[in-house]
């Protein structure tokens, strides 16, 4: 499990998908959502743009990240 600091009050989740290099671009980190291959806190995520804060688990491809 990984963590990732965010500097402000949250990141999209599109954006942490590429921060954290899961993919090679931003259409690309939106497919992934669309095809439900993400999870937020254990639940499938389809929201691109969702808003991720302190505490939030990120799973994907059998990895996890935490947001700190």
């Amino acid at each position: 499990m990984e963590t990732f600091k965010i500097k402000g009050e949250y990141i999209q989740l599109n954006q942490l998908i590429k921060a954290m290099a899961w993919c090679a671009n931003g259409s690309e980190a939106n497919n992934l959502i669309d095809l439900g291959l993400v999870k937020v806190n254990g639940i499938v995520e389809h929201r691109k743009r969702n808003k991720l804060v302190h505490g939030s688990k990120v799973e994907f491809n059998n990895q996890i990240v935490v947001i700190e």
